[in-house]
């Protein structure tokens, strides 16, 4: 008896959690990684935005939380540190700077806002110029 009753009791918890569960809207998203030791190329649309591409195919946008100027600039490069683990789920995962090019070159460092991937319609919409 007290084993039907415990039993009950669970499934009235279970169901009452999963309606109370806000269910997902159109155009929500599970969280996605990328590996950043797949990272195949980058370019800066403007000071404030990277676009990256990963593993070939996947494109992903980074909104910065302010001006990084040098990412529009020739003859520089994009740092990345790893602590651990190399996947990317969110912003504070990413340790990004940019560098230029040469010994002594000066290292600004660039905080990053939010992050997503980009559909496949957003990838063929940016300018063959910008596509990383």
């Amino acid at each position: 008896m007290m084993l039907r009753l415990a039993l009950a009791l669970l499934l009235a918890t279970a169901a009452a959690t999963a309606r109370a569960q806000p269910a997902p809207r159109p155009g929500d998203r599970p969280a996605q990684c990328f590996y950043l030791s797949r990272l195949d190329g980058w370019k800066a649309p403007d000071a404030r935005t990277l676009l990256l591409r990963v593993n070939t195919r996947d494109y992903w946008r980074l909104e910065l939380a302010g001006e990084c100027p040098m990412l529009t600039s020739p003859g520089v490069h994009l740092v990345t540190k790893t602590r651990g683990s190399d996947t990317i789920c969110r912003p504070i995962d990413l340790d990004l700077s940019v560098a230029e090019d040469g010994p002594g070159g000066v290292r600004v460092p660039c905080l990053v806002r939010s992050m997503r991937m980009l559909t496949a319609q957003e990838v063929a919409a940016i300018p063959p110029k910008l596509k990383p």
